[in-house]
């Protein structure tokens, strides 16, 4: 039972102004979004992660970079194509305020299981391919450094509220119910019998209960005790 931290990259160039990048080439994170990912990698510092895998967009891997740069070990990032952007098609390189004109733009809303971009990906084909990617390599990481082992995935917005709708054992259509901000860490295990959801969508809080806490193969009845509180000045 690993523990996979799905990171989505730092504010970009694009979001800034309202543009839907998808899969071009070239965006960069701005002067917030290296802020937000500098932040992201000092939070997930006391996190003892066996691996990072990063989408192949500069964004991510930008992000990605900074996590390595707080790791005390000599990680590298592993590259996974699955875990790229949505292909928008012919909405890509657009304005959100120009595709909000668009009759797609409802659907993408209400019914995002029904949607195939013009020229471009359907969300359902979108999840299949990024929940198998995760799920690939958090059996990778738990085979070579057993049920104990955290790792990081960097990301998409889309991409990981689709993770997170598959994990939560919500239909698709439901997934625009989730929030993903810019450099945010949503946390999940998967196990033999079910994804458990630890967190989702967090830009603050301690993480070095990751490092300590023994996965538990069934869900506590009652709720549990939880990870034991982090030790503060004023104890």
């Amino acid at each position: 039972m690993a523990t996979v931290l799905l990171v989505r990259h730092g504010r970009t160039t694009a979001n800034a102004t309202g543009l839907l990048a998808g899969r071009t080439a070239g965006v960069l994170l701005d002067e917030i979004g290296r802020e937000q990912a500098m932040v992201t990698g000092r939070r997930l510092a006391v996190a003892p992660l066996v691996g990072v895998v990063s989408s192949p967009l500069e964004r991510c891997l930008q992000t990605a970079q900074q996590i390595l740069g707080h790791q005390a070990g000599s990680l590298a990032t592993t590259v996974e194509p699955d875990l790229t952007e949505c292909d928008y098609g012919q909405w890509q390189g657009r304005t959100l305020g120009d595709l909000a004109q668009e009759k797609l733009w409802s659907v993408v809303q209400a019914h995002p299981s029904a949607v195939t971009f013009p020229g471009g990906e359907s969300l359902a084909a979108m999840q299949a391919r990024s929940v198998a990617a995760i799920r690939r390599q958090d059996a990778a990481f738990e085979a070579q450094h057993g049920p104990g082992a955290v790792w990081a995935a960097v990301s998409h917005g889309d991409i990981i509220k689709a993770i997170l709708a598959d994990a939560l054992g919500m239909h698709l259509d439901l997934f625009q119910r989730i929030n993903v901000g810019p450099a945010s860490v949503s946390i999940v295990r998967y196990s033999t019998s079910r994804p458990s959801v630890y967190a989702t969508n967090t830009e603050a809080g301690d993480l070095s209960w990751l490092g300590a806490t023994a996965p538990e193969a069934d869900a506590p009845v009652g709720g549990g005790a939880g990870p034991q509180a982090p030790v503060t000045s004023g104890a």
